[in-house]
Formats: structure tokens, C-alpha cells, sequence
């Protein structure tokens, strides 16, 4: 997937514990966990919403592109 999640980083540089703010925002810790290795197909708006706001980020510092020609042959 050319999509890498990097909310371990960001959780890493504002010291906050994935449990703790999946607690905060209303998510389970699996949900959480999904989240962070990026086993998820989708993730709501409102929760990118929330993450951002409790970590003082931009949703551009929890998510990277990874360009790859294969993702043009997906639908």
C-alpha cells in the first residue's frame, strides 16, 4: 500500500501513549493498533480530526505517500 502511517512518530515526539489517546478520542486499542500498522482500508475524517487535534499535528504528519507505479493498475 503506498500509503505509510506515521502516527508512532507523532505519538513519539508528543510523549502520548497510543492507549491514552485512543482513550481521549473514543477509539478502541485495537482500533488504535489497526491504525498505527496500517491494517485499515479507511479512517474517518472526524477521527483524523481528533487525532490532530489532541496531538497539535496536520493530518500531512500522521500520513506519507509512497509513490508507486502498481497503484495504477488498482481500482
Amino acid at each position: 500500500m503506498p500509503i505509510n502511517v506515521t502516527l508512532d512518530v507523532m505519538l513519539a515526539k508528543r510523549k502520548v501513549r497510543a492507549k491514552d489517546l485512543a482513550q481521549t478520542i473514543g477509539l478502541s486499542e485495537t482500533q488504535m493498533s489497526q491504525l498505527r500498522n496500517g491494517k485499515i482500508k479507511g479512517v474517518r475524517f472526524s477521527t483524523i480530526c481528533k487525532i490532530c487535534y489532541h496531538l497539535d499535528c496536520q493530518p500531512s504528519d500522521l500520513f506519507e505517500y509512497i509513490k508507486d507505479d502498481i497503484d495504477l493498475l488498482e481500482d
